[in-house]
């Protein structure tokens, strides 16, 4: 994975996090709203954008359909995009503390 990857916009974040599991858009946003603890509320139009656009990266693929509403999953590409994403997010969260700590001594 190449160090100049951009950092995901936490809508992307949870979409992907949502699609380890077969999903169709309304479960992704059910997903990202219930992890969030209501904080986050993806949009139909934000979903649907963002899956045409991870389709195309390949982080993403359509899941067999089953008749109904079509789902989607997520790729080993898009996963490890998400566990560069977490390796990123984790060094900001320690790079703050240690910040934190340091300034309370």
């Amino acid at each position: 994975m190449s160090q100049e990857h951009t950092p995901l916009t936490e809508g992307v974040y949870y979409i992907l996090l949502a699609l380890y599991e077969p999903r169709h858009g309304y479960g992704i946003m059910q997903f990202a709203e219930e992890m969030s603890n209501g904080r986050v509320k993806l949009g139909a139009g934000t979903i649907y954008g963002a899956i045409k656009s991870l389709l195309k990266k390949k982080w993403i693929k359509a899941y067999e359909e089953d008749g109904r509403k079509k789902e989607y999953i997520i790729t080993d590409l898009g996963k490890e995009i998400v566990e560069f994403e977490v390796a990123r997010l984790k060094e900001l969260y320690i790079n703050g503390q240690n910040l934190l700590n340091r300034e309370e001594l």
